[in-house]
């Protein structure tokens, strides 16, 4: 995935030290148990019972955001809106062509509203994509009731037990996951989730973009 995913592990890297801050100042909703990595992790998403939250891929950091009104966020035009570059795009692709070849069922995908997310979550192909803006950026926070009302309902989406058999995906952005849970991964960087049935939910596994081809092509040949 070239010089994407090489920023995308130095965006990782960094990001777990915001992340870190930033979970000692949020309430605690993900509770840590042992990560799984590899084969076990594989093994454990084709049963399904898990939430992945990816955030959107790689973005042309050159465009910035204009909202100025309510619905703006969902523009695709790069002049108002920040958007995926081809390496995003690309990466997003590889991502979901290697969920499949693992053989790992999803259910429902959901989005942010914004062009960026939706369009990572389409780039996946991993099934119909569904916007919420219980998954909004928190640059708009104030139209949905604010930041912390933005956390609460991610939480709850994260803490959703998928239908059995079955995993759920998200799609959405750094500033929402690491202020409903203290987590932060890069662009296209995933944070694993497994409800636990009680309101809450534990964090399983932590993936950069590279990670996912890497373990689709370690998966025993067949599968």
């Amino acid at each position: 995935m070239g010089g994407g995913a090489a920023r995308a592990s130095r965006a990782w890297r960094s990001g777990a030290v915001l992340g870190l801050c930033a979970a000692l100042a949020q309430p605690v909703a993900a509770q840590h148990a042992d990560l799984l990595e590899g084969a076990p992790l594989a093994e454990a998403l084709r049963a399904g019972g898990y939430v992945l939250y990816f955030r959107h891929a790689a973005t042309d950091w050159s465009g910035t955001d204009r909202v100025r009104a309510a619905g703006e966020w969902t523009s695709c035009d790069p002049a108002r809106m920040r958007q995926l570059s081809p390496d995003g795009r690309a990466t997003a692709r590889a991502i979901g062509a290697a969920l499949r070849a693992l053989g790992i069922p999803v259910g429902r995908v959901l989005a942010s509203p914004y062009c960026r997310t939706v369009e990572t979550a389409r780039a996946l192909a991993l099934g119909p994509v569904e916007t919420t803006s219980d998954l909004m950026n928190l640059r708009v926070a104030d139209y949905f009731g604010g930041a912390d009302a933005v956390a609460a309902r991610t939480r709850r989406r994260l803490a959703q037990p998928p239908p059995p058999g079955t995993n759920a995906v998200l799609v959405a952005h750094g500033n929402v996951i690491r202020h409903a849970t203290g987590e932060y991964p890069g662009e296209a960087g995933t944070v694993v989730f497994r409800p636990t049935g009680d309101g809450r939910f534990r964090v399983t596994a932590r993936l950069a973009p590279e990670d996912w081809t890497r373990l689709a092509a370690q998966a025993p040949a067949g599968r």
